[in-house]
This record gives structure tokens, C-alpha cells and sequence, in this order.
């Protein structure tokens, strides 16, 4: 039987207190830290007064930026879409795999979380470069080579690797949990497998789809190191530009106003994530 916290609140407060801490001091209180200096301003070579004032927020609007903002934005959608029609399949057929052969699948998806992100990258760097093993491969049927590194496909590309795990892994979860006797109700009232998919399997797996679609948007949109290590001039994203304040440019305020505009939208998503959820669950 579940017993509500405020039956017993000394043994969830005492549970709860070491973890709340810790997400204070590191998290809370940092973060409040960050989004002070973005109403401040930069005074000599190392030193930043808060001043209340917006202007970071008003500089941040300018087109210049707004335009990074525009592609990276474009380029997680992209990102989100493709990792969505390559990992829904995926995820459907771990879903509906035999039972032993699920843990396997499931072990395959997950494999890239055990390298570093950085060896990830410099592996894709090795096979898109102009002498990697894709251009060396095409350079034997008289092809190439092509101009596969430092452009916007290949970032596109090193983010759909990176973030794929992220949607099929929710997808798979939604899946798992069908009532496949209403798959089988459909199936033997004479549907097509096609109509099933469309009209049972995707309503019902809908939330898990949503989900997988936000958590991977929001990293591909943040993303930083692959954008930098494949993209060129013209597929830098905001996460870049940020890096760029904070490192080069020695305005902490400004990048830190471009941060929190970037987790303004963040916020929007998630909540617009939520609304919609509310509002499919009150109609269902």
C-alpha cells in the first residue's frame, strides 16, 4: 500500500534532503549565478556588474543572432524528423521482437552512451574527411572525393547519430506497452497492416512519440561539440556562438543572456510538450 508523504514526513524529508542540496548548490545556485550576469554588463578585462539591465536580451534579438538561432533550429528539426523516421521502425521492431532477442536490441541501441561523445566524433571525422574510408571507398568505382566534412550535412548527420538513441528508446517504451489485442482486433476485422499502423499503433504509441521527438530536438538544438568539429562557416549553431562569448569574446553577459534565451525556449517546448499531452488525455 503507498503511503502519502505527509503520513511520515521526517523519513522523505531526511530522504530528500541530501539530493536537494546537492541540486541546490550545483545546479540551482549556479544557474541563478548565469542568469544574473545576463542583466549585466563587462567592466575591464575580467570583472561583470549586474546592472538589471535588458540590453544582452535586446542584443540578442539582433538579426545576426537571430539568424544562428533560425538555423540551428532548422537543423535540429531536421535532425529531430530524420532520427524519427529511421527510429520509429527501429523501435517497432525491438517492440515486437521475441522476448530474448529484446535485450540485445535493446543493448545495440544503447552501445554509443559507453563511448565519449569527443572518440564518436573524431570516428565520423575519420570516415567523412576527404581521405576517410567513405571518400576511399567511392575513389575505387572512380567517385570523389566528395565533400563530406565541415558543411551542414555533415552535421546533420553527426547529430542524427548522436541523438538517435534518444528517440527510439522512448518510442520503444510506448510500444512495448500496446494492448496488441486491439492490433490483432484490427487485423482480423479485415485492416491492412498499413491502416493498423496508422490508425492504432501511431495514436497509441503518440505520447511516446512526442516525447522522443522533444528529448532529441532539445539536444540537437544545445549541441555544441559536433557542430564545431564537423560544421563550417555556415553551419555553426547558437550553442557555438555561445561557446565564442564566454571563451574568446570575454562578454560572460552576453553569452549568458544568449544561454538563458535558448532555455526560454527550451521551456516553451516543454511546456507546449505538456499542454498537448494534458489536452490528449482530457479527450481521451
Amino acid at each position: 500500500m503507498e503511503q502519502h508523504w505527509r503520513q511520515a514526513p521526517r523519513p522523505f524529508a531526511a530522504f530528500l534532503a541530501a539530493p536537494a542540496l546537492w541540486l541546490a548548490a550545483f545546479f540551482v545556485v549556479p544557474l541563478g549565478v548565469v542568469w544574473a550576469y545576463s542583466f549585466g554588463e563587462t567592466i575591464g578585462l575580467a570583472g561583470i556588474a549586474v546592472t538589471g539591465s535588458g540590453a544582452n536580451y535586446a542584443r540578442a534579438l539582433d538579426p545576426l543572432y537571430l539568424d544562428v538561432l533560425v538555423t540551428s533550429a532548422g537543423i535540429a528539426a531536421l535532425t529531430t524528423l530524420i532520427c524519427l523516421v529511421l527510429g520509429f521502425p527501429v523501435a517497432l521492431a525491438i517492440a515486437f521482437a521475441p522476448p530474448r532477442a529484446k535485450g540485445w536490441l535493446l543493448m545495440l541501441v544503447m552501445l554509443p552512451f559507453w563511448t565519449n561523445l569527443l572518440i564518436r566524433t573524431y570516428a565520423l571525422m575519420a570516415m567523412l574527411g576527404t581521405e576517410g574510408f567513405i571518400n576511399d571507398a567511392l575513389g575505387w568505382i572512380g567517385v570523389g572525393p566528395l565533400p563530406l566534412l565541415h558543411n551542414g550535412v555533415a552535421v546533420v548527420l553527426g547529430l542524427v547519430y548522436v541523438n538517435l538513441p534518444f528517440l527510439i528508446l522512448p518510442v520503444y517504451a510506448a510500444l512495448d506497452r500496446l494492448d496488441r489485442s486491439l492490433i490483432e482486433a484490427s487485423l482480423d476485422l479485415g485492416a491492412s497492416q498499413l491502416r493498423t499502423m496508422r490508425e492504432i499503433v501511431i495514436p497509441l504509441a503518440l505520447p511516446g512519440i512526442l516525447t522522443g521527438l522533444l528529448i532529441t530536438f532539445i539536444p540537437a538544438l544545445g549541441s555544441y561539440l559536433t557542430p564545431d568539429l564537423l560544421g563550417g562557416p555556415d553551419s555553426q549553431m547558437i550553442a557555438n556562438v555561445i561557446e565564442r562569448q564566454f571563451k574568446r569574446a570575454n562578454d560572460w553577459p552576453f553569452g549568458a543572456a544568449l544561454s538563458f534565451l535558448l532555455m526560454y525556449l527550451t521551456f516553451i517546448a516543454v511546456a507546449g510538450q505538456a499542454l498537448l499531452s494534458r489536452r490528449r488525455r482530457a479527450r481521451g
